[in-house]
């Protein structure tokens, strides 16, 4: 603890007397400095012991000491030390009214009592605060790292809760909560998810303090690079002493070391797992399992599906890269449920991850594209359900679905429901359009001129599959007419109605451009 007045007071050499103030005794003091002047605030910053003799002020005019002793508290003076003996024999009535009034502690300092004792003594205290605060900072630093060491980021979270008499909580990337310490602060921790959120826009290190609450907390970043990798909050009743102060940073440190060490094993991950994937596309299961062993659990035998992820435009142009904060947010799902993801970054530009069907991750990457990949440019598609005989169909699915995705602007597109849809919708682009446009161009030109209505006898006809009398029914005319009408069109495109493909071809070019609904 710092000096206090109490403290010097108690201090059998200095023989101090209170003369007014007893109730604020307790207050801590930063400082003890002499003035004379009849005005020494614009010198003060706080926290200090005002030491003086009075030798420039009118200490028996009572207004002027009101507004002496008013001007000191404005200031943050903790105290004032008045010697007598020198200037005054007693301290004058007019500031002990004063000072009485404002509860502003007097301390009565006797001759014989140098100011420079004062000193010496509060700054000794002070010293040895600090000493005490900083050696008990280095034995936080001590257990916390054989904390890290021996029992991982939970034993840290832990034992820095019970240093600074309050709670801590660790969250990764995404804003999840990871270790929370004691259990009762789970509840108000993840209730700050939007806090960490706001924090990992900024580049890192970066720190907060949130208010509202019943405690104060401080958020700081986790992180080596300008990327948040992680958040700690640290809930206490009061602001953080030094030794507090110490252990914080100290577990900082550590759990950013943690994070870095942890990102390393996951680059190997990442090496090993494209290994795998490559394996697994190959149709070589069984070698694809003798290489991972049990890094991936009985991920590769159970159902899975299969995602590719690629940035728009295929370059990473966002502030903040998507491809690795999806990868994040989607090993932190898998996390949280307690699955297996492999996650496996390509070499141009995309991200492939196999994750068990049905699961955290699946639901994870349909929510993440729905909150935050149109935003971040980001497109991904979805392989249906498959097992390892089928890895590569799965593959080659996720990809359709991306180009689709691609295609259509949107964030994600899952092959499943390309299967269950019409495929109008994936031949709405520009070069479908453009051949559709000019296969119907001729028939609009000869309608135009009123000679007739090809484009919709056509439309008619095709729609009965080329029954003549139905045909001719919906039209409200002749099948003669139909018949004449038919024969123009092959005359005027030069293809013959007898092709399948031909009538395909101009079915899909009436659906493209609208002109086959009825």
């Amino acid at each position: 603890m710092p000096p206090t007045l109490a403290s010097l007071v108690q201090h059998s050499s200095l023989r101090l007397v209170v003369r007014a103030g007893e109730d604020r005794l307790d207050t801590p003091v930063r400082w003890a400095h002499v003035s004379e002047l009849a005005d020494p605030v614009p010198y003060m910053e706080g926290g200090e012991l005002l030491l003086t003799t009075a030798l420039t002020l009118d200490a028996e005019d009572g207004e002027a000491m009101r507004r002496y002793v008013r001007r000191l508290l404005g200031a943050g003076v903790v105290g004032l030390g008045f010697a007598v003996g020198v200037n005054y024999d007693d301290i004058p009535e007019a500031l002990l009214d004063a000072a009485r009034a404002e509860h502003l502690p007097l301390l009565e300092v006797p001759r014989r009592t140098p100011f420079l004792a004062i000193s010496k003594a509060v700054s000794a205290a002070i010293a040895a605060d600090q000493y005490r605060a900083v050696t008990a900072g280095f034995e936080a630093q001590r257990e916390l790292t054989r904390a890290a060491l021996a029992e991982g980021p939970d034993a840290v979270v832990a034992r820095l809760a019970a240093h600074v008499d309050g709670w801590a909580a660790l969250y990764d990337a995404a804003g999840s909560v990871v270790a929370v310490s004691p259990e009762w602060a789970a509840r108000r921790a993840a209730r700050l998810t939007p806090d960490v959120e706001r924090l990992r826009e900024r580049p890192a290190p970066a720190s907060a303090v949130v208010g509202g609450t019943d405690d104060r907390i401080e958020l700081q970043s986790l992180g080596t690079g300008r990327r948040v990798r992680g958040a700690l909050a640290v809930g206490t009743g009061a602001p953080l002493g030094t030794a507090e102060r110490y252990a914080v940073h100290s577990a900082i440190a550590l759990l950013t070391l943690t994070t870095e060490r942890s990102r390393s094993l996951q680059a190997a991950e990442h090496r090993l797992g494209a290994a795998v994937l490559r394996m697994m596309l190959a149709g070589q299961s069984e070698h694809a399992r003798t290489v991972a062993g049990d890094v991936y659990g009985d991920l590769l035998d159970a159902p899975f599906r299969i995602l590719v992820a690629e940035p728009a435009g295929g370059e990473q142009t966002a502030a903040e890269p998507p491809l690795p904060v999806l990868a994040e947010a989607l090993e932190a799902a898998a996390a949280r449920a307690g699955e297996v993801v492999l996650t496996v970054p390509e070499g141009d530009g995309r991200l492939v991850v196999l994750a068990g069907d049905g699961g955290a991750v699946v639901s994870a990457s349909a929510g993440y594209a729905e909150r935050e990949a149109e935003d971040a440019g980001l497109y991904v598609g979805l392989s249906a359900s498959a097992g390892p005989a089928t890895a590569a169909v799965a593959y080659k699915q996720a990809e359709q679905a991306l180009s689709v995705a691609r295609r259509r602007g949107r964030a994600l597109v899952e092959h499943e429901d390309l299967a269950a849809g019409s495929v109008l919708p994936l031949l709405a682009d520009d070069a479908v359009r453009a051949f559709a446009d000019g296969m119907l161009r001729a028939l609009r030109e000869h309608d135009a001129t009123g000679r007739g209505d090809l484009v919709a006898s056509l439309r008619a006809w095709l729609s009965r599959h080329g029954q003549w009398d139905a045909a001719a029914a919906d039209l409200g005319v002749h099948r003669h007419t139909l018949r004449y009408r038919m024969r123009r069109v092959e005359e005027i495109l030069g293809r013959s109605l007898d092709d399948p493909d031909v009538r395909m071809e101009l079915w899909l070019a009436l659906k493209t451009t609208g002109e086959g609904e009825k």
